[in-house]
């Protein structure tokens, strides 16, 4: 059975460095003009719009592009690109690894707003914001790789992405990195990690060593929903990137996320997803 293809950051970079690719778009267009079909990465993901048409989708989510637009993914996240007219800005894809011998702590990029699964990182600069940006950008394009430079773009790569930070509204409360927030943090991993199986908050709370109820409190104050809608938005979000499988039955989707039947698969994508999975797959392909 396939699978939605799995871009590797070596397929995608033309250039000898093959942890950092930082380029002018329609540079990069023009090297990966085959990149419009949905896809993921096993690398992050930025790019800054600062002319063209069009739009993009990730996770089943359009967004039009706009001039000062940056949209910021992570590993395993589906998109695709719908582009239209002369397509201009810069394009960022880093190894996950990329900052693992420059940083106290390696997870330090993971945890940015910018690149949660908690947020939605598609957002638009300010001005002041994007006239400093873009001389960054340039510069960054603009380094040669050598061993004498990898320290260079590392920092400047991460400063890029802290003045990008800071000008990100993320879309639930910034707190600080509390036990609380912590909780939650450790819940959405758990959750990425094992929601074909756990469908139940009680199982998640026990594994987080909390009751369901500590749980659930949690998650309304920090997102605000309750811990069953977001384990049951993991699934749904998945069985959508498994449905746009053209040779994947509905039978083959709903067992892989360990439904125990297609009647119940489907009731449970109707209620969240307002259609059946016929209906949904249908409206991607037509």
């Amino acid at each position: 059975m396939a699978k939605i293809p799995v871009i590797e950051q070596c397929t995608v970079s033309y250039k000898d460095d093959k942890q950092l690719l930082a380029d002018r778009l329609d540079v990069y267009l023009s090297n990966n003009r085959n990149l419009v079909f949905p896809h993921r990465h096993n690398f992050y993901h930025l790019v800054l719009f600062t002319d063209g048409a069009g739009a993009h989708e990730i996770d089943f989510k359009t967004y039009p592009v706009t001039a000062g637009q940056v949209y910021c993914m992570g590993p395993g996240q589906v998109h695709s690109w719908m582009f239209e007219g002369n397509m201009q800005g810069y394009i960022l894809n880093f190894d996950i690894d990329y900052f693992k011998s420059l940083l106290l702590h390696p997870d330090y990029v993971e945890n940015l707003a910018l690149f949660s699964s908690l947020n939605e990182s598609v957002f638009n600069l300010s001005t002041d914001t994007l006239a400093e940006v873009i001389p960054l950008f340039n510069q960054l394009v603009d380094l040669k790789y050598s061993p004498a430079e990898v320290d260079v773009k590392r920092a400047l790569l991460l400063y890029i992405l802290l003045k990008l930070e800071q000008d990100y509204i993320p879309s639930f409360p910034r707190k600080t990195m509390d036990y609380q927030m912590l909780l939650i943090k450790n819940f959405i991993a758990l959750v990425d990690q094992r929601y074909k199986e756990l469908h139940l908050p009680k199982e998640y709370a026990e594994l987080l060593f909390v009751t369901p109820n500590h749980l659930n409190g949690v998650c309304k104050e920090y997102l605000g929903m309750q811990a069953g809608e977001v384990i049951r938005g993991r699934i749904h979000l998945e069985a959508k990137r498994l449905l746009i499988l053209p040779d994947w039955t509905i039978s083959q989707v709903a067992y892989e996320l360990q439904f125990s039947d297609n009647s119940y698969f489907t009731k449970f994508f109707k209620k969240v997803e307002g259609m059946t999975p016929e209906e949904f797959r249908k409206a991607q392909w037509k």
